[in-house]
This record gives structure tokens, C-alpha cells and sequence, in this order.
């Protein structure tokens, strides 16, 4: 097959059936969409394509640089797309959580911007984050920019709706599925491919399922429910369901595909197939079940043997490939690349501890913070902690957070310590930790610094 450009080459990716003995599904046959063979290794090539192309001739006229506020496939996408076409390109983010991703795009050619930000997606609506205020002036008409905006260009959703979503129909025989399992990060994928299938035979429904990650996890390429609600192209009604999956579990549906099914899959492949079978195992169960008691009734009717249950059809899809989360499976799961199993790690602990862990609310916090002087932790981002903080907190990333309690407590038992992230759930986890491994008093900031600055509690800025 013989292409004029590499870029002719983005779409028409394999739908691969995964084998029953695998799955253990027995009345539904669940197969995968392998977006991660698309030219430049994920779903992504097809919005950046998409959403570049209509502007490219211009943008090459006048000299535009393509911007983008992104630090995963998209941005790796469009420095290709940019590259091709005599353009530089400009990543914006407030925070590059995957050292291989960051190091290839500097390959790229492209130029990396990481600006104060005080999450990692952008909320339009809130005028102090400097990432939004960035991005309100690159959306402004006859700048110097071709931004290709993902978070709000319809063209993002579009690109699945004419080509993810019409391939799988295709590949089914000209049938929609019974159920579309797709991770939000963007939400373009899982929109524009709902849409399409949803369309092709009204009568038949499909069932769609959103999954995001759960609130004190990070899953590249996911979205939480929280980050997820900020994204200008989500729509919540596109969903039958929208289910939460660990980072853990994502590894887990990861090693499977790697080891099971050949699948070079990345944790958002891995998230998708372990929510899929997760999702899809109470309704086999219950088609079993259903096709158990529909024999039993025919052959104490008619002595003879029931029909078998119409086998049905999921399809799951697998953004991108393993090579680049190597360093992210280092750092969760080290016993899956010969190293000894991480100490205190905060993966290991347990949802009981979690609920026992002492959290307190923003008034209370306050109060201890002036009678007893803890020590303030701000788990969040460099960036997102220059934005705004709580006076007097020390800035610990989660990350090197994390890497230092794997050495031991790293302050005095008698050093009182309350934990802040962004809503509260990382450091509801690493409060449970430290408690179990001996501190006698931390606490978590319920709500994070979000309830911290809706109470109207004073943030200071660097």
C-alpha cells in the first residue's frame, strides 16, 4: 500500500477480537479498536490531523506556530504535523508528568512552555489561572498562533464521529456495537464515535461507557470526574455510564493485552479492557443465567433443549502504545521490571485506611494551623503552587513525595502535618500512610485547595 504521505496513513486501524479463554466473557464477543497503530502511535493523530489541516496553508503563509495546550499524544501528534509543513510548534502545560513524552517531543523540535496553572485542565471560566488567561488570548482572532484548542474544537470529535466511528460499523459487517467502552481524557473520541454508532441503526441501541480515573490516581491520557467536568467538549449525556478505574487496575488490563493478547497497550488501553470486562462480566453473568432458566422452562414444556442467547458485541478502544509509560510502570509496579517491590508505597494502602484517615475541613484546618503550627504540605504541581497556595505551606510534589516516604517518614513524629492536594483525595491516601507507618498526627485537607479557596480561606501567589 503506497501513500504520498505519511499523514494519508492516519485511520483505518484494526478492530482485533480478543479471545473468550482471555476475557472469560461467554455470550459477548469484545474486541479492540487499535488506535495506538495510527502513524504516530495514538488515537490523537486523527483529532490533530483533524483539527490542523483546514488552517495549515494559511498558518504556512503567515508563519504561525501551531500551539497546543497539551502534554500527551496530542502534542506529539501536532510537532509532527508541524514539522512537515515548515511550522515550529509550542506545547503548553502546567506540568509534563511523563519524562519520555517530554524528552520526545524536544526531539520533535518543539518548544515546551510550562506555565502556572491550577490544574492540569484548564476551567475557562476562572479568570486568576494563568493557564486560562493564556489561553483565552491564543484563542483571540489574528494572533500569530494556529492553536488547535482539543479541549474545545468540535473538529476533535468530529474526527471519530467520520472515521473511528464508520470503521468499526464497517469491520462489524455494517452492525453498530451493543456496547463502545472508551477512557475520557478529552472526551473527543468517545463523543464522536458514540455519535456515529449511536446514528447508524436508531432501533438498536448502543451502550456507552465512560471511564475516568479515580480521583487520587494518575492515569496518562485520563481524565478524573472532576478534571473531566472542565473539558469544553464532554457532555455527560453521551454516557450510559461513566465508571472510575485505578491506576493499579490499569496496569493490570495493560499486562494482560501485553502478555495475553500481543496488544503493545499503554495503561489507557489497559484502563479500557479492564473496565470493559469489569463492566460486561454482571451482564454475561446474567445472560447465563437468563439462558439457564430459558431451558429449564422449554424442556419441562417440550422436553427439548432452549435456544443459546444472541451473542453480543463490545468494543473497546486502545489509544497508544507501552514504550513510552515505561519509566510510569517503573515507579507503580517496579517488581514488573526486576526491581524489589516498592516500600510504603501509597498504592498499597487500602480504602478502610483511607476512611480512617484523620481528614479535617477548611475552618478547622485553619484553626489547628494557628494554635499548633503544623507543617503545611501542598502536594500539587510546581506551577499550580506558584498560582496560589496556602501561606506558608512547602511545596512536595505527589510524585517526590511519594519517593521520599519510600525512605521512611521524612519529618519527626512530633511534627504535626497536614497534607493538601487539589481535592483532597491524594492526600486523604498518603495521610493513611504515614499514619500507618507511625506518625501520630497527620491530617488531609478535605476538599483540597479547591475548598480551601470556595470557603474564601486566604491563598497567597508567588
Amino acid at each position: 500500500m503506497r501513500y504520498d504521505s505519511i499523514t494519508e496513513a492516519i485511520g483505518n486501524t484494526p478492530l482485533v477480537r480478543i479471545a473468550p479463554d482471555v476475557h472469560g466473557l461467554r455470550h459477548i464477543d469484545l474486541y479492540a479498536k487499535l488506535e495506538m497503530l495510527n502513524p504516530f502511535g495514538s488515537l490523537k493523530d486523527r483529532a490533530a490531523w483533524n483539527m490542523a489541516r483546514p488552517r495549515l496553508h494559511g498558518a504556512q503563509q503567515s508563519g504561525a506556530t501551531i500551539v497546543e495546550l497539551s502534554s500527551g499524544n496530542t502534542a506529539k501528534a501536532l510537532a509532527l504535523i508541524a514539522g512537515m509543513h515548515g511550522l515550529p510548534f509550542k506545547s503548553v502545560t502546567n506540568r509534563m508528568r511523563i519524562p519520555e513524552i517530554k524528552e520526545l517531543l524536544l526531539l520533535l523540535g518543539a518548544e515546551i512552555e510550562e506555565l502556572p496553572g491550577q490544574s492540569e485542565c484548564l476551567d475557562p471560566t476562572d479568570t486568576d489561572d494563568p493557564l486560562t488567561l493564556f489561553h483565552q488570548q491564543l484563542s483571540r482572532p489574528g494572533g500569530a498562533h494556529l492553536h488547535t484548542d482539543q479541549y474545545f474544537n468540535d473538529l476533535n470529535t468530529q474526527a471519530h464521529a467520520t472515521g473511528t466511528g464508520p470503521e468499526i460499523i464497517a469491520d462489524l459487517d455494517g452492525r453498530a456495537p451493543d456496547w463502545l467502552i472508551a477512557c475520557v481524557g478529552t472526551a473527543g473520541s468517545s463523543t464522536g464515535t458514540a455519535r456515529t454508532l449511536r446514528e447508524h441503526d436508531p432501533a438498536r441501541p448502543v451502550s456507552v461507557v465512560g471511564l475516568v480515573g479515580e480521583k487520587s490516581d494518575f492515569i496518562p491520557g485520563i481524565r478524573t470526574i472532576d478534571e473531566v467536568q472542565e473539558v469544553g467538549i464532554f457532555d455527560p449525556g453521551t454516557y450510559d455510564a461513566i465508571e472510575s478505574v485505578s491506576a493499579d487496575e490499569a496496569i493490570d488490563g495493560m499486562l494482560t493485552l501485553l502478555r495475553r493478547c500481543g496488544i503493545l497497550a499503554g495503561p489507557t488501553g489497559g484502563a479500557a479492557y479492564y473496565g470493559a470486562v469489569r463492566h460486561l462480566a454482571s451482564v454475561d453473568a446474567q445472560t447465563a443465567a437468563d439462558a439457564v432458566l430459558a431451558e429449564g422452562g422449554a424442556q419441562g414444556a417440550r422436553g427439548a433443549r432452549g435456544a443459546e442467547p444472541e451473542r453480543r458485541t463490545a468494543v473497546f478502544i486502545v489509544c497508544d502504545r507501552v514504550e513510552s509509560y515505561l519509566g510510569y510502570v517503573r515507579q507503580r509496579r517496579p517488581e514488573l521490571l526486576g526491581r524489589p517491590p516498592a516500600k510504603n508505597s501509597a498504592a498499597s494502602v487500602t480504602e478502610a485506611e483511607i476512611r480512617g484517615a484523620s481528614v479535617i475541613g477548611v475552618a478547622e484546618a485553619q484553626k489547628w494551623i494557628a494554635e499548633q503550627r503544623p507543617l503545611v504540605i501542598d502536594l500539587r504541581g510546581p506551577f499550580a503552587y506558584a498560582a496560589l497556595h496556602i501561606d506558608g505551606s512547602v511545596n512536595i510534589v505527589d510524585e517526590l513525595f511519594e519517593e521520599l516516604v519510600r525512605g521512611g517518614l521524612p519529618f519527626g513524629r512530633r511534627q504535626p502535618v497536614l497534607l493538601a492536594c487539589p481535592v483532597g483525595e491524594k492526600s486523604a491516601r498518603y495521610a493513611a500512610l504515614l499514619t500507618r507507618m507511625g506518625h501520630p498526627d497527620v491530617r488531609s485537607l478535605a476538599g483540597g485547595i479547591i475548598a480551601w479557596r470556595d470557603a474564601g480561606a486566604p491563598l497567597v501567589r508567588d
